[in-house]
């Protein structure tokens, strides 16, 4: 934010006392002076106070090269900022590796699971992986079983069961179900008791199975028309050597891995999914790597002496704006208004206070993950890569310094009041097609199932993507859904890409043109205010041939 108004670049500015309104009694104005400078006299005594103030009014609101030019100070802000942006986006990509190497591990592994317990798994089958008799249910169990106690000598990976005080931690599998039921759809009746009971068996890695039936081994029965679900708990460590190729230490991962059979809809069909929870922690003789450390402790460093210096700006900006309102009011008889008083609160510092803050609780956060005393990956993800976020933004105000360049801030600036304003009317009409679309098209389609999924799927559409698959799903459906979709997703596509995209492009648009810079050329031939059809326009050899013509000549 600055104290000058928005203008067109190129256009003169005036200092913050310059820029006030004219109308009282002790501000006359007068006209540009040599230097192109806009001008108020003030009737006052002390003239040299009013100097004295607009003078450090005007060196407050310079940038940093105006300041190094006015009273030579070093611009070290700026120079910290420009060393944090490459620190900064250099121990985001180390940490955006590391969270690559473990998020690609963990999905991996989570394939691994669902290929060796699930029973004809294809990689394309999971969201229909389902079962529909009880010799299938009985079958995948006893085939999980039977792949756990065998794990060993099927599984390619570096897989090993988990170990408590000397002893392998046992494969459970429990059932939840109603205490009690009687159900006879024959009849129409049933009698259900609410409470759920959950009964658990155990499986040993060491166990061998005689037989294949799980009930005859274990005295493990299902009783289907209580059951909600059957759930297999299971606990394997492994290593994840990947990071040695990046010059990082291994680290040691228990996967907790639930398998869950799903009969809560009571519909004859199961649905079986494979769940993983993870846990990550140090290997035995682990030591740290001191220089990433040492690294993430510089960086906090430098955001935190950024953050002072920022702060202190800010708050001599809020002591220098009281100063002048008691002036302006002393000496003027006048308030300040506040969009004024606002302009003495540096926007950008603001972004660098929040981008530091962001900065220095993510690298204490990435700290803690590479010791291991934490583990929260998408915490530390989110603040470090939205702290860097800003501080790339951020290189836009030095860019502005720039008359080239600071065309898109004026036009940012100028635009974003409109553009609120018009977003908070689009807005309206989106939530009320959210709202129609889910409760009327939610049963018949899977982008439309939940809310969430109905913003997502309205918002492609008006970037124009997957229109023609929104369409084909909802064929087949009743005439009546299938008339309200089309004309629900014609009229929506029509009113947003058409109109409301158009326009919102619009108002982007108008601001630029009205900011953007005039060249000399423009500003010369805008002196001529000669009209088209004024007749000025036309050269002496064109003359008599007009004349002619107004004469009726061409009859």
């Amino acid at each position: 934010m600055r104290l000058k108004r928005a203008t067109q670049a190129g256009e003169p500015r005036c200092s913050a006392v310059e820029a006030m309104d004219d109308t009282g009694p002790l501000l006359t104005s007068r006209p540009e002076g040599r230097n192109g400078h806009c001008g108020w006299r003030a009737h006052t005594k002390d003239s040299k106070a009013v100097e004295d103030l607009r003078r450090r009014l005007k060196y407050f609101f310079m940038n940093p090269c105006e300041k190094y030019r006015a009273r030579g100070r070093k611009p070290w802000k700026l120079m910290l900022q420009i060393l944090k942006i490459a620190i900064i986006t250099a121990q985001l990509v180390s940490f955006g590796l590391s969270n690559e190497m473990m998020v690609t591990f963990k999905a991996e592994n989570q394939m691994t699971f669902r290929h060796l317990f699930l029973k004809g798994y294809k990689d394309h089958t999971m969201g229909s992986y389902a079962l529909y008799t009880k010799t299938d249910v009985y079958d995948h169990i006893n085939y999980i079983i039977h792949r756990y106690i065998n794990l060993q000598n099927l599984s390619v990976s570096n897989l090993a069961y988990e170990e408590v005080e000397g002893e392998y931690t046992p494969l459970s599998i429990c059932q939840v179900y109603y205490r009690s039921s009687s159900i006879d759809p024959g009849n129409d009746t049933f009698d259900i008791d609410p409470h759920i009971d959950k009964k658990c068996v155990s499986v040993y890695p060491q166990q061998r199975l005689h037989g294949d039936s799980l009930p005859t081994h274990t005295n493990f029965s299902l009783d289907f028309k209580r059951l909600l679900s059957v759930n297999i708990y299971l606990t394997l460590k492994t290593i994840n050597l990947q990071t040695v190729r990046h010059h990082e230490l291994p680290d040691c991962y228990d996967f907790n891995v639930t398998i869950v059979f799903d009969n809560r809809a009571h519909s004859g069909r199961i649905k079986v999914d494979v769940e993983n929870h993870v846990r990550i922690y140090e290997c035995r003789d682990w030591n740290n790597d001191y220089l990433l450390l040492l690294f993430d402790s510089v960086v906090i460093l430098a955001c935190l002496t950024s953050l002072v210096l920022c702060t202190r700006s800010v708050i001599n900006g809020i002591q220098l704006q009281f100063e002048f309102n008691t002036f302006f009011h002393a000496y003027y008889n006048k308030i300040v208004s506040c969009s004024d008083r606002l302009e003495f609160v540096n926007g950008w510092y603001i972004l660098i206070i929040v981008s530091d803050t962001l900065t220095v609780a993510g690298s204490v956060l990435k700290i803690g993950i590479q010791t291991k005393f934490l583990t929260n990956y998408d915490v530390c993800s989110i603040l470090l890569g939205t702290a860097t976020m800003l501080v790339w933004v951020g290189v836009i105000r030095y860019l502005g310094f720039f008359k080239k360049y600071n065309i898109l801030i004026l036009t940012l600036r100028a635009a974003l009041p409109n553009v609120i304003r018009f977003c908070g009317c689009a807005v309206m009409i989106y939530l009320g097609y959210c709202f129609c679309g889910w409760i009327v098209l939610g049963p018949y389609h899977d982008k439309f199932r939940t809310l969430d999924k109905v913003t997502e799927c309205l918002f492609s559409l008006i970037n124009g993507d997957d229109m023609y698959a929104t369409f084909l799903n909802l064929r087949g459906k009743t005439y009546m859904v299938w008339l309200f979709s089309r004309l629900y997703l014609y009229s929506f596509i029509s009113l947003f890409i058409y109109m409301v995209l158009s326009l919102f492009i619009a108002l982007i648009t108008d601001t630029y043109e009205t900011i953007k810079p005039v060249s000399e050329l423009q500003a010369f031939i805008a002196e001529c205010r000669d009209q088209p059809d004024s007749g000025r326009y036309q050269t002496e050899d064109e003359l008599p041939t007009c004349c002619l013509s107004s004469c009726g000549c061409f009859r």
